[in-house]
Parts: C-alpha cells; sequence; structure tokens
C-alpha cells in the first residue's frame, strides 16, 4: 500500500514541514553532485554510525550532530522520494494541530530515539544510518493517535493496482506491521540494508511524545448569521 494524500484539511500553513522537505530536497542534490569519494566520505562524516556514536574515544560533538545531520540526507532517489511523500501526507496535519515549534520537536526527538534505538542494537555497528524515516515515522505515530478515522488515498498493488481510500488506522498499522516484521528480520541477521529498528523506534516516540504536546484549536469558522 502507498498512500498518496490525506483527506484531512488543514488551518495552517506547515512552514516547518516544507522547510524540512525543501531541506532535504537540497542536500540530496548536494549529494549527487558529488564523485563517489566525496559521497562517501560526506555519508561516514554526517551519518549516524553506532561505533562511533559508543565509542569513549568520540567527542560529543562528534556524537551528537550526527544524530541531526544524518535526518537530512539519503541513500536514492526512491529514497527521499518516499520520505518526502509519507512527510507531506502526514507532516502537515500534525504542526497544524500542535504548532510550528512543538512540531519541529516532536519530529527531531522521534529522529533522535530512531537513532538510540538502531544504535543500541548493534553498537558495533560502522555503518552509516541516513534519512528522515525514524523521524517521519514519529509522524505517523501521533497521526495515528490524532485522526485515526482520517481517509487516506491509497495505491494498492496486488497483482493489480487500485485505488482506495482508506481509515488512517489501516494504513499506518500495515505500515507499522512490516516495519516491526522486518526488524525482528535484521535482528536474527538478516541484511537487507535498511534500518527498520529506527522506523519502529521512531514511530513508537510518536505515540508517546504526542501526549505531551498542548493541542492547538483550529481557528472558529464564522457563518453569516453570526454578524447579524
Amino acid at each position: 500500500m502507498i498512500p498518496l494524500k490525506d483527506i484531512n484539511p488543514t488551518e495552517r500553513t506547515p512552514f516547518v514541514t516544507i522547510g524540512i522537505i525543501i531541506a532535504c530536497v537540497l542536500v540530496f542534490l548536494k549529494e549527487i553532485s558529488l564523485p563517489p569519494e566525496s559521497l562517501d566520505a560526506l555519508v561516514k562524516t554526517y551519518g549516524f554510525v553506532p561505533a562511533r556514536f559508543f565509542s569513549s574515544n568520540t567527542s560529543l560533538l562528534e556524537k551528537i550532530i550526527p544524530i541531526f545531520t544524518s535526518m537530512f540526507l539519503h541513500g536514492s532517489f526512491m529514497h527521499i522520494i518516499g520520505n518526502m511523500l509519507y512527510l507531506w501526507i502526514f507532516g502537515n496535519n500534525i504542526e497544524d494541530k500542535i504548532g510550528h515549534f512543538s512540531f519541529l520537536l516532536l519530529y527531531l526527538l522521534s529522529g533522535i530515539a530512531a537513532a538510540m534505538l538502531q544504535g543500541i542494537a548493534n553498537t558495533s555497528s560502522s555503518v552509516p544510518m541516513i534519512g528522515a524515516s525514524g523521524a517521519i515515522a514519529g509522524t505517523l505515530g501521533a497521526y495515528l493517535v490524532l485522526f485515526p478515522g482520517a481517509r487516506i488515498l491509497t495505491m494498492i498493488v496486488f497483482y493489480f493496482i487500485t485505488f482506495q481510500e482508506l481509515p488512517a488506522f489501516i494504513v499506518i498499522s500495515v505500515w507499522f506491521l512490516i516495519q516491526f516484521l522486518s526488524s525482528l528480520g535484521s535482528l536474527s541477521g538478516i541484511n537487507t540494508g535498511v534500518a527498520y529498528l529506527a522506523h519502529v523506534g521512531g514511530f513508537i516516540a510518536g505515540l508517546i511524545l504526542i501526549h505531551i504536546f498542548p493541542k492547538k484549536k483550529r481557528p472558529k469558522r464564522y457563518l453569516p448569521e453570526d454578524y447579524l
């Protein structure tokens, strides 16, 4: 199932969501402009590397900075397109509900939780983790709490292609089930090249964190009779 859009209008312009998308796209354009050697060095420096984070020989800045910079790096066109699509569909409603700053905080904290769970699972790993998937997973967790009944226009690919409007609860639950089962496979030694545990960690963080932030009421829509 591939979500294409949600039927869930917003009242406020999602400046943070748009800003993150622009930043990720600009960084990706920079990535693809680099020769392979420079790109490899960039990913190793600014990607989240568990072995470096948990090393006693690494400075505090060398531990912290890659956690954040890794959220803006992506490995392929499909990687960034998929992530930005999910962020746009689900992020704007969360930002609309809890406000710009709170959404940014939820996004970053979910990304941190994602990196931590992935890192703790294999503290000796020297493979850089990159991508906004963990932070976006937190957005999905928050969306599930706030808008479980929102309709999501979804493309379903199963021998044939069909389009259906499904409740967010179904779309997000199926997504999480796939991530969870895939993370069990990665723990058993199956190497897929995808940080599924990060997705699980970010999602759980979003489920929890959304309860902390105050929810903003949408502006009242005045009807003509209100002026009479």
